[in-house]
């Protein structure tokens, strides 16, 4: 497995990440918002057409 950043040899030191700055590289991507999971929100039911 090479490192997601940069597609370098990983180190031990900082596995999966072939070095410190690919490693903070990462983090500041999580930390802007740039990794996600996607979800699929449901829609409120409608006041109006419950069942009551």
């Amino acid at each position: 497995m090479s490192c997601p950043i940069c597609k370098k040899e990983p180190v031990e030191k900082y596995r999966p990440f072939c070095s410190k700055r690919c490693a903070d590289v990462d983090l500041g991507r999580w930390f802007n918002g740039q990794y996600a999971i996607p979800v699929q929100e449901e829609e409120a039911p409608d006041p109006d057409t419950s069942d009551h």
